[in-house]
């Protein structure tokens, strides 16, 4: 009975991780994507790529809604209270109090969209240099592309000088290029 099971469990085991491995869908498992329907939403509202907001909260939160983090950003997209309020003023979005923009993942992922949008804008569509100011804010950013101190591209990112965002860009980047390996569209 012991040579039947092995006979049988083994060729089992390899077809079924053969099956996985060259099946188009299994690393979507791998790298799911949460919050699809209100991402699409939001990135044809502003003109965001899905898959840079997709990446951004991966990394911020991993999908998880309500999050605080130490330092008191809130939600799916980690927003700082302060620019979330700037955010609201200045793209006239609809009030959202900090409890909305902590619990709500959509009201969360329309301001965050927003604001991608804002920095876009700012750095002519430069998506690192996007994604370096959405950790570190747009003044920084500007400071280190006007002084040379990092040229916006990603083979210099280890000049970024703050190496929380330095790692920032880099684990943003890397989601990103998984999703768009992963998902033939959004």
């Amino acid at each position: 009975m012991k040579v039947f099971k092995k006979r049988v469990i083994l060729p089992l085991f390899v077809l079924l991780i053969g099956a996985l491995f060259f099946s188009d869908g299994w690393m979507s498992w791998v790298y799911p994507i949460g919050y699809k329907d209100e991402i699409q939403k939001q990135s044809a509202s502003y003109e965001i790529d899905p898959f840079l907001i997709a990446s951004i909260i991966r990394v911020e939160t991993n999908f998880q809604p309500s999050k605080e983090s130490r330092v008191g950003a809130l939600g799916i997209m980690q927003l700082m209270p302060d620019t979330a309020k700037w955010a609201i003023e200045q793209g006239k979005l609809p009030e959202a109090t900090t409890e909305r923009i902590k619990h709500e993942p959509d009201t969360n992922i329309e301001i965050g969209t927003w604001y991608l949008r804002n920095l876009s804008n700012q750095f002519g569509d430069n998506s690192l240099a996007v994604i370096a100011a959405y950790n570190a804010g747009p003044g920084n950013v500007k400071k280190w592309l006007e002084n040379g101190i990092w040229d916006g591209k990603l083979e210099s990112v280890r000049n970024i000088p703050i190496g929380e965002t330095r790692h920032y860009v880099q684990r943003v980047v890397y989601y990103y290029n998984q999703y768009t390996k992963v998902y033939e569209t959004f």
